[in-house]
């Protein structure tokens, strides 16, 4: 995650996703940064990006336990 201001850049490394969310969101609230990105390495999301991208894959991830077990039933 990182915060550039003029030209300097604040970088943080998280231990997991929810840790580098909680850190984004208070440096933009908390410290009023703009312009906050979470980076997984290959992409730069943006707080709002990263929190869809998120809800997403826990939609995704329970969907697939709930089916899991009808699906090896049949």
């Amino acid at each position: 995650m990182s915060y550039s201001v003029q030209a300097h850049t604040l970088t943080l490394i998280a231990e997991t996703a929810k840790e580098a969310f909680a850190k984004a969101v208070e440096w933009h609230v908390v410290d009023r940064f703009t312009d906050v990105t979470i980076s997984d390495g290959i992409k730069n999301y943006s707080i709002a990006e990263f929190s869809s991208t998120m809800a997403l894959l826990e939609i995704a991830n329970t969907v697939e336990v709930a089916a899991g077990p009808r699906l090896k039933a049949r």
